[in-house]
């Protein structure tokens, strides 16, 4: 449908420009061995990725299941300014498990599969950047329970 290509162009421009803002990300010194473009670069990729595949697509599925797509995509915008205000706060896991609840459900995901992506995701994702590619993110509320099993 038409919607699905201009939200999958919309998504290929702003991966575009995340991907130009992060390019030039340098840290004073190193502290990481893959610098601080590595986790806004990878985003980038996967948002280009998804919108290139809904651009691109055939067929004439809708790109949301549920409401109307200017509304899922406001609500998709607002999840991810929360996320990003909660970020440090609560730290990378659970802040990606909230903005995973409700991204996943306007996708048509059910709430046990919408919240048991956002754990997996959330852990996963900790555990590749924090602790094999040495990109440092925050534990937050769960740096007792991660301190505890080693991570």
């Amino acid at each position: 449908m038409m919607s699905d290509r201009v939200l999958g162009l919309f998504a290929l421009l702003m991966a575009g420009g995340m991907a130009a803002l992060a390019s030039g990300y340098a840290a004073p010194f190193e502290y990481e061995p893959v610098g601080p473009r590595a986790f806004p670069l990878l985003l980038a990729l996967c948002m280009a990725a998804c919108g290139a595949w809904m651009f691109a697509r055939p067929g004439r599925q809708e790109a949301f299941a549920r409401g109307t797509p200017l509304r899922n995509i406001a609500l998709c915008g607002s999840a991810i300014v929360i996320y990003a205000l909660l970020f440090q706060l609560l730290g990378f896991i659970v802040a990606t498990a909230l903005m995973s609840l409700p991204v996943g459900r306007i996708f048509g995901g059910s709430w046990r599969q919408s919240a048991a992506t956002g754990i997996g995701m959330g852990v996963v994702l900790f555990v590749l950047f924090d602790k094999l590619l040495d990109v440092v993110l925050p534990a937050g509320v769960l740096k007792p329970v991660l301190t505890m099993v080693g991570l």
